[in-house]
Parts: C-alpha cells; structure tokens; sequence
C-alpha cells in the first residue's frame, strides 16, 4: 500500500519526486513519461510557483474576439479548457458590437485588512481610543510600503466594526496596480502590536478580506431586439427573474459570469480563487445569495445587462509579473493598468453571461456546448490524430456526444 509520508520529498529534483511517485503508486510508465515531457519547457519555472512539483498541467490559451469595452477594441486571453466559455465571449461579443460593446467603471483600488482584536471589554471606549491615534496608524501603515505611498497608494482611513464579541478593525488601503494582498497583509501584521498596546485587547487574526466590497467594477452593455428576437430578450430577462428569486439557480447564473473572468484570470496570473470568494460573498450581502448580474428590457424593447461585483486584480506582482505567459496576455489585452484590466474582466463575465443565458433560453445549454465539447470526448475514448475530428463529427451529426458512442465509432461499430 503507498504511503503519502514522504519525508524531504520537497528537497529532491523533479525528476527524483517523479520517479518516487512511481514507485509508491505504481503510476505507469507511459504516464511518467508524458508528465516529464510536459515539464520539460517550464518546469523549472513552475517549481519556483509551487512546491513539489512533479510535471506541468497545461491549460489551453486562446483569444476572443469582437469585444469593444469603452470604445476599444480589445483581444481578449482566455485559459481555460472548455472550448465553449472562449466561444461564447466570441458570439455574445459580436451580438452587442453595432451598440457600441461594453461600457464599464471601476472604483479606485482599494482592499481591506481586518485586524481582529479579542477581549474587548467596552467596543465604544475602545474606538474613541483607536479614533484618537489614527494619524499613527496612517503613519504605521504607510511606512511599511513607502513605493507603494510614492506611487499615489497607500493607507486611506481605518473603521472599526462589532462582529460577535469581537472587535474588528478593518485597514482600507490603495494599492494600484497590484491585488494588494502582500501589502494590506504586510500592514496589519505591523500594526497589532501597537493595537493590543493602546486598547489591552489581544489581537487574533490579520490577513486581508477578500470580500473587496471597496473596488467594485461595474459593466452595461445593450442587445439590440432586432439582432437577437424579442422572443430571446423576453426569455433573459424570465431566466434572470428565475436567478434573482432562487439560490439554486443563481449560483448557476453566477458560475457563467466566473466561467469567463477566471479564464482571464488564470491567463493573466491572478487568484481565481479570491475573485470567486469575493464574488460569492458579494452575491450573498443581503443576506440571501442572489444574481451577480441584471437583465431588463428597456423602452425601445431592447436587452439591457448590467453587472457589479468586486474584481481584486492586479498587473504587477506574484504570479502576473513572473510567468512569461501572464506578461503575454496583458500585452495582447493591453492591459496597462489594474483598473484597466478589471474593466475588461468585467465586461468578459457580462458577456459570457448573455451568451449562457441565451443558449438556456433557446436551444439549451447542451446542444452547443457538446457540439464543442465533441473533441474532448473523442479524446478520452481513444481517439487520435485524424479519428478525433471524425468521431467528433459524427458524434455531433448523431446528436449523441458520448464517451461510450465514441469509443463505438472507434471500433467501427454504431453506437
């Protein structure tokens, strides 16, 4: 039986790690083999991103078009391994172009860091004493990124909120062109001491929120009845009406915005991860999670969708700044400012949205996507080379794109 007590797995060489790997689970060796041909051009890269690092995952990068955010054209990086999120980005982009694309706002780019302070015995004692010191705060939070202060950043104000028997001081700082989360962290982790000094409380906790309700985004674009029928635009506007009155349905309307943000994301070296907290906190903030965006038809008949979530992103820093692909993608994108790069991530998950609403509203989800899924799932029956287009083909042609259809086209049979 393999065991996962590997002790100083970390201090081999890949290619060591691999081949421990193989002899605690018997991995094959076809299997091995691909896993270190895949490294074999970033590996060394990815072992300074990660940690025991045995291979590379690809993740396919590709680039939709059509999109007009603010009156620019724009070519859009997307990673992702599902054909269909590019897709859509490309159609419900061409759809909105003869309205002029997608218009957006960010707000400045400020995070917060909360500060949790234990055993506090009067909440409103203790906010007169932190109100009277918050010259000294700035000036603690500041020094610890003068760069940060030299570039217009920098600490911003503080407030102090009750949550259960705690109070929490939460830090709001601008930090422009990066996510932030290195330096709100690097702030709040200066000021505790002086926190517990000054008030007698204990601090616990003093790590970022990603719930970034202080640098929202906002995108609005407009589909003309004449381009995608009245019957559609009163379809939408019912499948938003569904999202807004039922969670169930709303996590699934949200995950088709994210479908495409993350794609940016991950394209450009960002934390896919804290966008989908924050975005699934913020859907949440009434109390009940609803819809991240809204779809109405206006005067004239038209669709109108709007969209406002937070999007902590950045252009400079960890990943974004060290991966060579990352540097690409914001090049391509012309990206030259994390404002910037939000309103485009944006006006992306607007657009995806209007595309996977449009495909439940008419045809269903499953027609086009499987159609584009089809590859995928030649691929995991067996398929190569030229028999991939061709069972992917006829799987579409059937209507049945199935991995079980698939490997029977393989063999000659009828499915």
């Amino acid at each position: 039986m393999p065991t996962s007590r590997l002790p100083g797995f970390h201090n081999l060489t890949r290619a060591e790690r691999l081949a421990r790997i193989v002899a605690e689970t018997g991995l094959g060796e076809e299997q091995a083999a691909r896993l270190a041909r895949a490294a074999e051009v970033d590996g060394d890269l990815a072992e300074m991103l990660s940690e025991n690092v045995i291979g590379v995952m690809g993740v396919p990068l590709g680039v939709a078009t059509n999109l007009i955010v603010d009156g620019e054209e724009v070519l859009v990086p997307m990673a992702s391994e599902e054909s269909s999120v590019v897709a859509a980005v490309c159609n419900g982009a061409r759809a909105c172009r003869a309205t002029g694309g997608v218009t957006t706002e960010a707000d400045a780019p400020r995070m917060i860091a909360q500060v949790q302070l234990i055993g506090v015995s009067d909440m409103a004692a203790t906010r007169a004493i932190l109100e009277d010191r918050a010259e000294e705060i700035a000036a603690i939070c500041n020094a610890c990124d003068p760069v940060l202060v030299e570039r217009g950043g920098g600490f911003r104000t503080f407030e102090t909120r009750v949550a259960g028997e705690f109070l929490v001081v939460h830090l709001i700082v601008d930090v422009r062109d990066a996510m932030g989360a290195n330096a709100v962290n690097t702030m709040a982790e200066a000021l505790a001491p002086h926190l517990e000094s000054w008030t007698g409380a204990r601090v616990g906790l003093r790590i970022l929120s990603n719930l970034a309700d202080r640098r929202l985004v906002r995108a609005r674009a407009r589909w003309r009845a004449g381009e995608i029928g009245a019957g559609m635009v009163e379809g939408i506007v019912a499948a938003y009406a569904f999202a807004a009155a039922d969670p169930y349905r709303a996590a699934t309307h949200n995950k088709g915005i994210m479908n495409g943000i993350d794609a940016v994301a991950l394209a450009t070296g960002n934390d896919s991860r804290a966008l989908e907290a924050g975005a699934h906190a913020f859907a949440a903030r009434s109390g009940r999670y609803g819809p991240l965006s809204r779809w109405q038809r206006d005067a004239a008949g038209d669709l109108i969708g709007t969209l406002e979530m937070p999007m902590a992103v950045g252009i400079v820093g960890g990943a974004t700044r060290a991966h060579p692909t990352a540097q690409a993608a914001l090049a391509i994108m012309g990206a030259t400012s994390a404002g910037r790069l939000a309103r485009v991530m944006a006006a992306v998950g607007l657009v995806q949205n209007f595309s996977a609403l449009r495909a439940l509203a008419g045809e269903g989800i499953q027609r086009g996507h499987m159609s584009l899924h089809a590859r995928n799932v030649a691929i995991a029956a067996g398929a190569e080379g030229d028999e991939i287009e061709r069972v992917a083909r006829e799987m579409v042609a059937r209507g049945e794109v199935r991995e079980d259809v698939a490997r029977a086209l393989l063999h000659g049979g009828k499915g």
